[in-house]
């Protein structure tokens, strides 16, 4: 099977829109709102300084996505990519979409040198994602997310 990762575009809006409220229902047992997901993938899409999505399309369909977003480093004197909102299709799980998508942004932080590295969160009952994110090579034993949002 081939799998293409680019950039997220205006046509995969619905793609990406219905991966993030699939991905809430699934991890978190929440629901999103659909209109108000539309619009903050929609602004991603039009505006880059809020972040990039990428996208694994198997022959004309979107299988996969995750958002990119940045975090200046003063350690680092750079950018940090934080990679969140990722989702692959059900049907298309353990077939390597996640690990392309991934080797796709190590590529582009790799070959920059404004860019310091990856990072990304995972909620602490999602053992399958840490196994995945651990056999990648990333590691969680630097930091702890902590959070207020409003509702």
């Amino acid at each position: 099977m081939h799998i293409e990762i680019r950039k997220g575009q205006d046509n995969d809006l619905e793609a990406i829109a219905g991966f993030q409220i699939a991905m809430a229902l699934e991890t978190e047992n929440y629901r999103l709102d659909r209109g108000t997901v539309l619009k903050g993938v929609g602004a991603v899409l039009k505006n880059p300084g809020l972040g990039i999505y990428y996208v694994a399309v198997a022959g004309d369909r979107v299988v996969g996505s995750l958002l990119t977003t940045y975090e200046w480093s003063d350690w680092r004197n750079g950018t940090v990519l934080w990679i969140q909102s990722v989702y692959v299709d059900t049907a298309y799980r353990k077939k390597g979409i996640y690990g392309g998508l991934y080797s796709h942004v190590k590529a582009l932080v790799a070959s920059d040198s404004s860019m310091k590295g990856i990072r990304l969160y995972v909620d602490e009952s999602n053992k399958k994602a840490m196994e995945v994110y651990a056999r990648l090579g990333m590691n969680g034993e630097h930091y702890r997310v902590f959070e207020w949002m409003k509702d």
